[in-house]
């Protein structure tokens, strides 16, 4: 078997997966594996309140695991049921015959797609070199640069003018905000 990817509405990814694995169930089809959806979980903290969020890596697209025919058509029955399924657009290819992905593309895909659930990622939204204001703790108020980002730890290191001298502060992401 090879993945595919099949092109969707957006916002309609888990939608699209539930109907099309439940159809194939439904019809016994065994041409098709596995249709996923890759989603990695998020950290935010805004106004000191922390929140997990599940955002989709590839928004727009529905992955899928299917055995193709010889000619690298997809069987009849199979195309009839995604085609048929509401949200649906098209595999992505040429001239109707699907590309499959590449192996490469294959085992980055579910390496993040099978990432543990318990561990979210922090989602820090600065870059090098942006101005910043602190809006928490000891050096509230004041504005500096930011000079390194650790998305480990969650911690950004800022460049910060205090009695006319340079001086690195390390700042967790979410007490600060761009300028």
């Amino acid at each position: 078997m090879q993945w595919y990817v099949l092109r969707v509405a957006s916002n309609k990814e888990e939608q699209v997966r539930d109907t099309l694995a439940h159809k194939m169930e439904v019809e016994g089809v065994k041409s098709v594996g596995r249709i996923i959806v890759p989603t990695e979980q998020i950290k935010r903290i805004r106004a000191g309140k922390q929140r997990v969020l599940k955002r989709k890596l590839y928004p727009g697209y529905v992955f899928m695991e299917m055995q193709s025919k010889e000619d690298g058509r997809i069987p009849d029955e199979v195309w009839f049921i995604i085609k048929e399924t509401m949200g649906v657009g098209d595999f992505i290819g040429t001239e109707g015959v699907p590309t499959p992905m590449r192996d490469t593309d294959v085992a980055k895909m579910l390496k993040e797609a099978e990432k543990p659930e318990d561990t979210p990622n922090i989602r820090v939204e600065f870059v090098k070199g942006d101005v910043v204001k602190i809006r928490e703790g000891a050096f509230e108020n004041f504005e500096g640069v930011v000079d390194s980002i650790d998305e480990q730890r969650g911690v950004v290191r800022v460049i910060v003018t205090i009695f006319g001298r340079s001086t690195p502060l390390d700042i967790e992401y979410w007490q600060i905000e761009k300028v």
